[in-house]
């Protein structure tokens, strides 16, 4: 699922209190928007794919160097479901399913190729390929989504990867963002809940 931020319509108070204060945190209001967005469609996802009531579910996050509300997304009470979630200032998505999920969104840099970047994400293979943001910014949206599964760091994104062993699903928001979704379960784009 993804949308920009005014389309998730559901209550805040579905947010635990590491959330409130995580969001609160935001110096402005379009990223702490795009934050509480994300957080409650991910419940949204979730809940279509559990059947469930997305009141009920409560996402946890814990990282051993940063603490609560840091690290990879989990449901309490639902070890067989995998969340995950992104967002950019005006754009917020989630993914849920079994196995491992990671999604990420990201805004195309205008201009010409960000150069440092490339270096930083790129096989020589895939940088003998690339010429453009575009480009850039699909491969490391596809990266990103691979860290946010636990198969990947930020260390190794210029090391081959082995992309047969996933199920990829991917789109554009107009005019200038990227979403990679990446499963262990076939997947398909569904639209927000109205």
């Amino acid at each position: 699922m993804g949308g920009r931020p005014d389309e998730i319509n559901a209550p805040i108070g579905w947010l635990t209190a590491v959330e409130r204060e995580r969001a609160a945190r935001f110096g402005h209001e379009a990223d702490r928007q795009s934050f509480v967005a994300a957080h409650l469609l991910v419940r949204l996802c979730a809940a279509a794919f559990l059947g469930a009531e997305p009141s009920g579910l409560t996402l946890l996050q814990h990282c051993d160097v940063h603490g609560p509300g840091h690290g990879r997304p989990y449901l309490d009470g639902f070890p067989q479901v995998s969340v995950s979630l992104s967002h950019t200032r005006g754009y917020v998505c989630a993914a849920a399913g079994p196995g491992r999920v990671g999604v990420d969104a990201e805004r195309v840099p205008p201009g010409p190729l960000d150069e440092a970047l490339a270096a930083v994400a790129l096989t020589p293979r895939e940088r003998a390929t690339v010429t453009g943001n575009d480009d850039l910014i699909r491969l490391w949206t596809r990266k990103e989504a691979l860290i946010k599964r636990g198969e990947l760091t930020i260390d190794a994104m210029a090391a081959d990867h082995d992309w047969t062993r996933s199920h990829l699903l991917e789109w554009s928001v107009e005019p200038d963002i990227v979403v990679a979704v990446i499963t262990d379960a076939p997947a398909a784009r569904v639209p927000v809940p109205g």
